[in-house]
C-alpha cells in the first residue's frame, strides 16, 4: 500500500526543483498534491506532469507571505480535496552578499519569503487542526519546514539566509513542542540538491554526471520528506534531517556543554582560562561553509 494515500500536501516553491521533485514523490505514494509556486505556470506544469503519471493535483500561485494569501491556498485545497494533512514549506530565495555589503531590502526579502512564508500557512492550517483536535476529530498532520545546511553551520557571503534558516530551524522546535498534543508533528529538512539556487551558486559541484549515480538529484531527498509527511512517522517530531545523496543523517544542534560553576559571581579577568577550557573540551563545531 502507498504510505500516502488519499492524504493531502501543500507544498510551496514547487514549480521546480526541490518542490517539484516532493510533488511528483508525495503523488507517487498517493497523495492529493497542491502544487504552490509564484509562477503559475511552473506550478501548472508541474500538476500536470502529476496529472500524467496518473496521481492528483492542484496548481496554485497564492501568496504564501500574507495570512490572507495563506487562508486562500488552505481554502482551495480543501475545494478541491476536502482536506489537508501536510504542509511542505519548501519556498526561498537568496540575496547572496557579503554581510557589509547587503542592503536593507537584501535583508527583508529573504526574511519575508523564508521566515515570513513559513509562519502564515502554518498558522492557518495550525489553527485548523488545533480546532479539530479540541472538536474531538484525530489529527494526524504534519509541518515540514526547510532549513540549511547552511542555516546549521553557516555560510560566507549568505548571513541573510543563514539568519533565516537557522531561525526556521529554531522555529521548528518550539512548533513542535506547543503542536504536539494536537496530533501535529513537526520537523525540518537541510537538503542538498541540484537546484535553480545551487546552480547558480555551485554549478561545477551539482553538474549532473554523465554516467553513474546522481548524488544531487532532487528525488533522492524527496524520499525523507515523503515519509515525513506519511502516518509512519507519527512518532518523529521537532528534528532536523539532512539529506544528500543517499545519505541521511539527523542533525545534532546546540545543547548545553561542560560547565564550570564557581558558586559565587565571576571576576571578568578569571574567565580567559576558565573559557579556553571549555573550549577545549567541548566538540569542536563545523566550519562555516567557505572559511
Amino acid at each position: 500500500m502507498r504510505i500516502c494515500e488519499a492524504r493531502t500536501v501543500i507544498i510551496t516553491g514547487a514549480g521546480a526543483g526541490l518542490g517539484r521533485a516532493y510533488a511528483l514523490a508525495f503523488a507517487a505514494e498517493g497523495a492529493n498534491v497542491v502544487v504552490n509556486d509564484i509562477r503559475l505556470d511552473a506550478a501548472e506544469a508541474v500538476a500536470a506532469e502529476v496529472r500524467a503519471a496518473g496521481g492528483h493535483a492542484l496548481a496554485n500561485s497564492g501568496d504564501i507571505c500574507s495570512i490572507e494569501g495563506a487562508q486562500a491556498i488552505v481554502d482551495a485545497a480543501l475545494a478541491a480535496f476536502g482536506e489537508v494533512h501536510v504542509l511542505v514549506n519548501n519556498a526561498g530565495i537568496l540575496r547572496d552578499r557579503m554581510f557589509l555589503s547587503l542592503t536593507e531590502d537584501d535583508w527583508d526579502a529573504v526574511m519575508r519569503v523564508h521566515l515570513r512564508g513559513h509562519f502564515c500557512l502554518a498558522n492557518v492550517l495550525g489553527r485548523r487542526w488545533r480546532d479539530a483536535a479540541k472538536a474531538g476529530q484525530k489529527v494526524d498532520a504534519r509541518i515540514i519546514n526547510t532549513s540549511s545546511g547552511a542555516g546549521l553551520q553557516g555560510s560566507i557571503g549568505q548571513s541573510n539566509y543563514v539568519a533565516a534558516k537557522g531561525g526556521i530551524a529554531a522555529l521548528t522546535l518550539v512548533q513542535a513542542a506547543e503542536l504536539g498534543r494536537y496530533g501535529i508533528t513537526v520537523n525540518c529538512l537541510a537538503p542538498a540538491a541540484r537546484t535553480a539556487m545551487t546552480e547558480a551558486g555551485m554549478p561545477d559541484m551539482v553538474k549532473k554526471p554523465e554516467s553513474g549515480f546522481d548524488v544531487w538529484d532532487p528525488m533522492n531527498v524527496a524520499a525523507i520528506v515523503v515519509w515525513l509527511g506519511s502516518p509512519l512517522s507519527a512518532r518523529v517530531s521537532g528534528r532536523c534531517f539532512e539529506a544528500k545523496g543517499g545519505e541521511i543523517s539527523v542533525a545534532e544542534g546546540w545543547r548545553t556543554g561542560k560547565i564550570r560553576d564557581k558558586r559565587a559571581r565571576w571576576e571578568p579577568a578569571e574567565l580567559s582560562q576558565v573559557v579556553e577550557e571549555l573550549i577545549s573540551e567541548g566538540i569542536p563545531p563545523q566550519k562555516v561553509y567557505g572559511s
